[in-house]
């Protein structure tokens, strides 16, 4: 009688993404480098094998929300038998993991965003109980030179990290401590992993970096010296299949008039330009440590607007830094009804361990931060509002991505980065259609097909 030996079952990973893009962009790649061990996703973390917790160090009580987090996987894996192993990566394990390690027993293994390459080791030593579970190296080119350049596609856009790290050290931000130093990528690694997308079907490529227009990149094989975004965009504007390209988030500092140049020259480039300002008042701006003035910023946007007049603005605001005043606020304000944006992100001041802003004398009241932002807040709404009933009566193309939630509906998404609803249209997922807009609430657009 022969012996009949059986195949493993897959293992299956949950991996719960907090904060930014980058992050997103990260946990897509930790399946990446998994998929050789088996691991196939599932969508219920008391289900899984693997479970990782990327997470995100830039808001308040971030720490203690990863925590409370584990305090749940913890009972999961003591309902698993101990079969379940825990990982904590992203930047609150850079900053905090020796902590976590010591606060959670639960937690098999930590690893910051640089170290995830190394993830098929971790969990070789885990499995061995040997080793060093507890990896925050800040080796970027090793990272990039270790992850595959090929890339399965999920869906119709994706993220492609080029820069990584920051040296601008704003007195309110934690990047330089757990990303580093800026890092920018090879352009010919970047364009074979853009190539390699759009060869299985992606229309639009989100280009990412912690500061991406400081993007310097070595130049393509048979050229020296190095290339910024502009160059970079020229050059993956003419690569087939590829119809849209966005970038994000991007420094006033680094904003040269060759980038700006690109949006009046590659339609490709989609109308939206997020560039974050924090601050409207000189004298925050520079406790801040932000290396550009209200007016040189207001000049940036200008300039763009120059180019592509149909641009969407966008950007991020802190309320109440340390020292702001009513008259530094009233300063913010001023910015953005000069300005108008078609969107931005809005915070209170969070103290943040380790920064310069934390130990900052003038700490600002909570009700006074609550009531500045709901004004700002009221003000951007407004600002949104109009910008989307602008769109009311416009054909725009449509890139539809998802499924709606009601029957035969599919959402896309506009140039200008907007979420629109279109009834009868879920055969055209996958698809740039032409879709004329018939409604506009502050956060979507409806339309119907268009039939001109």
């Amino acid at each position: 009688m022969t012996e009949q030996t059986q195949t493993p079952s897959p293992k299956k990973l949950f991996i719960k993404t907090y904060g930014c893009q980058m992050n997103v962009y990260d946990s897509d790649r930790m399946r990446d480098v998994l998929k050789p061990l088996g691991y196939t996703p599932t969508d219920a973390p008391d289900d899984a094998d693997l479970v990782v917790l990327n997470t995100c160090h830039i808001r308040e009580k971030a720490t203690e929300k990863v925590f409370s987090e584990l305090g749940q996987l913890k009972r999961m894996k003591s309902a698993s038998g101990g079969k379940m192993t825990i990982a904590v990566a992203g930047c609150v394990a850079q900053a905090e993991g020796a902590e976590i390690m010591r606060r959670q027993p639960a937690v098999d293994l930590v690893l910051g965003p640089q170290s995830y390459h190394k993830l098929p080791e971790m969990i070789a030593k885990v499995a061995r109980q040997t080793g060093d579970v507890l990896e925050t190296e800040f080796d970027v080119q090793e990272k990039f030179d270790a992850l595959p350049i090929k890339r399965d596609a999920d869906g119709m856009s994706a993220l492609v990290s080029i820069q990584e790290g920051c040296d601008k050290f704003c007195t309110f931000c934690v990047v330089p401590y757990t990303r580093g130093a800026e890092f920018s990528r090879s352009v010919d690694t970047i364009v074979a992993e853009v190539r390699g997308l759009a060869a299985q079907g992606v229309k639009e490529i989100t280009l990412l970096g912690q500061n991406v227009n400081a993007f310097h990149g070595a130049a393509p094989a048979g050229e020296n010296g190095e290339w910024g975004l502009g160059q970079l965009l020229r050059h993956l504007a003419k690569i087939g299949g590829l119809e849209r390209l966005r970038f994000t988030t991007s420094h006033p500092k680094d904003m040269d008039d060759d980038l700006i140049s690109a949006y009046g020259e590659l339609d490709v480039l989609m109308p939206y330009f997020h560039l974050p300002v924090q601050a409207g008042s000189n004298r925050v701006l520079k406790a801040m440590n932000r290396s550009h003035t209200a007016e040189s910023y207001i000049e940036t946007m200008r300039k763009v607007r120059e180019q592509r007049p149909d641009v969407a603005l966008a950007s991020d605001f802190i309320v109440g830094f340390p020292g702001e005043t009513d008259e530094d606020f009233e300063a913010t304000m001023d910015l953005v009804r000069e300005v108008k944006y078609a969107s931005a992100y809005s915070f209170k001041y969070s103290r943040r361990p380790g920064t310069p802003g934390a130990e900052m004398f003038g700490q600002v009241d909570e009700a006074v931060k609550d009531e500045r932002l709901q004004r700002l807040q009221a003000l951007i709404r407004e600002q949104t509002t109009e910008f989307n009933q602008q769109q009311v009566g416009r054909t725009l193309p449509v890139l539809f991505t998802h499924n709606g939630k009601l029957e035969g509906q599919a959402l896309g998404k506009s140039p200008y980065l907007q979420s629109v609803h279109v009834e009868n249209a879920q055969h055209l997922i996958g698809k740039i259609v032409d879709v004329e807009i018939v409604g506009a609430t502050l956060s979507s657009l409806t339309g119907v097909l268009s039939t001109k």
